[in-house]
């Protein structure tokens, strides 16, 4: 039987980090990330906690990946560490919260800097708002919301299906070429701005005159500013999900994710400090193209047009680098019957899951429809953690269960640092809960993000059950 080859090395072990951590994020989150905190310092702090926290947890997964370096990543992981109803947990919120709002999201920043180049249209504030979709005790959908953009979003996801459908192959080319293109555009972004000495250095320190001081506000801030950072540095799981096709993984496994994170920490500081140095935060905030408008001041219309241009093309790969591998998860519950069976099928014709990846693309179109950019990010994210601090949790079970175990790379500093992360990870999840139903409450908010994510991944608890009696028949 033909078994998989463990061909990838340490650099391709760092590169498929940092292609599947640079995506969306730093291209729209710092300019929400500014308006949440008012200050430059704070800005930069939350970029060092976020990075260093994300830094623990590749860790942790470093240990548990080389403990077993096998396809299947965390779902292999929670499968041994908790059972299968949790792993099967874990799966049905990959595809139903964590790839698809992933994707989603993705495709609404391509959309967003489009309009750099082309209008698109939308109704007026009367029309958008005219027929929301209610849900009791989570909030008010609003489908005819930014019409444009949710359209040009849901093509690229059909497109890009479309394409993965028909051929692996070509699927996989356009997301190396991507890959490298979203680095190479940071890079010069960060060039250009520095080397340009049109900025002021004062930006970098100086604080909105709106600036909170109260201890409170600006913990709760921290935290919900936190959310976009998060959601610009996850990804570096993604590394464990190819354990058994990595050379010597117990070496490379842990200095891939530890080499991808420091090098994603580094362009990510430098990417968000140049933006500042060129706009103070109270102008930053208020940008929503704000890698275009950067550049804008220094090359003019040329300038900004360009990085948008760049953009556009890293996140147009970076939304099939998530449709390639995410459609798999349900194709693989299917295959185990434990989700519904069309999701299972082989296309005769191209040999690729192609209702597993349609299905995907279906949910990641009605995700489009109902939510934005920040809510997809932040339901995402949301929902990562609290399996992140489980995966972490779970590293004092695969000790016991591997007393044993030899060689390979073992977490220095443990069990402190598990112990911070999943401190930090609740801490987190709590925070953000507060937050949500919060700004609901005060109306600064027309959906519980938090809890519309946690009643979807809910409805997997159902769904196990209901393909486990169909499996003992």
């Amino acid at each position: 039987m033909a078994q998989l080859e463990r061909k990838l090395g340490l650099w391709a072990a760092v590169s498929i980090v940092i292609g599947s951590v640079i995506g969306s994020s730093i291209f729209m989150k710092p300019a929400t990330m500014a308006a949440q905190l008012s200050s430059p310092l704070m800005l930069l702090a939350v970029w060092v906690v976020a990075g260093v926290v994300s830094l623990f947890g590749s860790m942790i997964n470093a240990e548990v990946g080389c403990a077993m370096p096998e396809t299947g990543g965390q779902y292999v992981y929670f499968k041994y560490m908790y059972g299968d109803f949790f792993a099967y947990l874990f799966g049905w919120s990959s595809f139903v919260v964590i790839d698809t709002a992933s994707i989603s999201g993705i495709a609404f920043v391509f959309a967003e800097y489009l309009q750099y180049f082309v209008h698109l249209p939308r109704f007026s504030p009367a029309i958008q708002h005219a027929v929301p979709i209610v849900i009791p005790y989570i909030g008010r959908f609003y489908l005819l919301e930014n019409a444009g953009v949710k359209a040009i979003a849901v093509l690229l996801v059909i497109i890009f299906t479309w394409i993965n459908v028909r051929s692996l192959k070509a699927g996989g080319a356009v997301q190396v070429f991507f890959s490298v293109l979203k680095v190479a555009a940071l890079i010069f972004l960060i060039a250009v701005i520095f080397f340009s000495g049109q900025g002021h250095a004062a930006n970098l320190v100086k604080a909105s005159p709106t600036f909170d001081r109260s201890f409170w506000h600006q913990f709760t801030a921290f935290i919900a500013a936190t959310t976009g950072a998060l959601a610009a540095y996850d990804g570096w799981n993604n590394l464990g999900f190819i354990g058994g096709e990595i050379k010597d993984p117990q070496k490379n496994i842990p200095r891939g994710l530890m080499l991808g994170i420091a090098l994603c920490i580094i362009l990510y500081v430098l990417t968000t400090e140049a933006y500042l140095y060129m706009m103070p935060v109270d102008e930053m905030k208020n940008s929503s193209l704000v890698a275009s408008d950067a550049l804008y001041k220094i090359m003019g219309v040329t300038g900004g047009g360009l990085i948008a241009a760049m953009v556009l093309l890293s996140t147009a790969g970076a939304t099939n680098s998530n449709i390639l591998p995410c459609g798999r998860v349900i194709f693989a519950m299917s295959k185990e019957k434990s989700f519904f069976q069309f999701a299972g099928k082989v296309d005769p014709k191209y040999h690729t899951p192609s209702n597993a990846l349609w299905f995907q693309a279906v949910w990641g179109t009605v995700l489009i429809l109902i939510g934005s950019f920040d809510m997809l990010m932040d339901m995402f994210v949301f929902i990562t953690w609290i399996f992140y601090g489980f995966a972490a949790y779970g590293i004092f079970i695969l000790r016991k269960k591997m007393p044993g175990r030899q060689g390979g790379y073992r977490l220095k500093g443990y069990p402190v640092l598990p112990i911070v992360f999943i401190l930090f990870s609740t801490l987190y999840v709590a925070i953000t809960l507060y937050n949500d139903i919060n700004d609901y409450i005060a109306g600064r908010s027309h959906i519980i993000v938090s809890v519309f994510g946690l009643v979807l991944a809910a409805i997997g608890v159902p769904l196990f059950w209901h393909f486990r009696r169909k499996q003992l028949r």
